[in-house]
């Protein structure tokens, strides 16, 4: 069995997706129904979905679905860390249906001017009651916001942090540094978490080989470990580059020099126990 630890939905008619270029292939909606064939062809049994937006009206949507539908394990959402009544918030979410779904919060960190926005004092009183919450926090973040990353680990160790899309190494460009060594850091922190995901993406859309994405998935598979390592497919987001059966493929290959029992961890066991599936 795998579990595809990454993936989103949306539909346009719902809301608008204002991150997505005018002429951008994505700018259409991406339903359950895309999804099911290709992750049934795939051996995908399960999966997590992940916020795209930051509104609170879109979590107890996906909530709503992971209610409906077996393929959705788990769901992390979005709330505003740094409202005063973040807890009653999370508490809120919870009851509605679906809300037993809810795993964890994610921020668009990405776009925050602010490259230690994480460290600011309202946010991390909202990581704490995440914490509290007994909820994983998604760190959604570039190559520069990484050391942050790391003091807010350090500075919350009751709370589960895991990196998305490894991220976002400079693939297209060939550089290693100065991510690698910022991400060996956050690896060093027991209570961090990695996602191999969004590989594709980072990469030359049109050129891009498995050997382009190695380095990085090597560097973050030796700084986690197996065991804190989860595969994603980053879908519908990866269909610029890739098919939903391409990422898989190429995350097999990269992971084909582990045995069994590491490689069952990457594919199901670290997102089914980090995300309590």
């Amino acid at each position: 069995m795998t579990v595809d630890a990454h993936h989103h939905l949306w539909d346009l008619s719902v809301r608008d997706q204002d991150w997505i270029p005018e002429h951008s292939p994505l700018r259409r909606d991406f339903a359950l129904t895309d999804l099911e064939p290709e992750a049934s062809a795939a051996g995908v049994t399960r999966t997590v979905l992940v916020q795209t937006v930051t509104v609170p009206e879109e979590t107890p949507e996906l909530l709503a679905l992971a209610d409906r539908h077996d393929l959705i394990a788990g769901v992390v959402g979005w709330t505003d860390l740094t409202r005063p009544d973040i807890a009653d918030e999370l508490a809120r979410l919870r009851r509605f249906p679906g809300g037993a779904h809810l795993k964890g919060i994610r921020h668009q960190v990405q776009g925050e001017p602010d490259p230690r926005w994480l460290l600011r004092p309202d946010v991390r009183r909202g990581l704490a009651a995440l914490a509290d919450a007994g909820l994983v926090h998604d760190l959604v973040v570039l190559p520069h916001q990484l050391p942050a990353c790391v003091e807010a680990a350090r500075s919350a160790p009751g709370l589960t942090f895991v990196l998305d899309h490894v991220g976002k190494p400079p693939i297209a460009s060939g550089a290693l540094e100065p991510w690698a060594t910022h991400l060996r850091a956050l690896a060093a922190l027991p209570n961090t978490f990695c996602k191999l995901s969004g590989l594709v993406t980072e990469a030359d859309p049109a050129t891009w080989t498995v050997a382009d994405l190695r380095p990085y998935a090597e560097t973050a598979l030796a700084a986690f470990g197996p065991e804190r390592v989860m595969y994603g497919s980053d879908w519908p987001v990866c269909t610029q580059s890739a098919t939903y059966a391409q990422v898989l493929e190429s995350a097999r290959e990269l992971t084909a020099g582990f045995g069994a029992r590491e490689r069952a961890a990457v594919f199901e066991g670290t997102a089914r126990r980090v995300y309590g599936l």
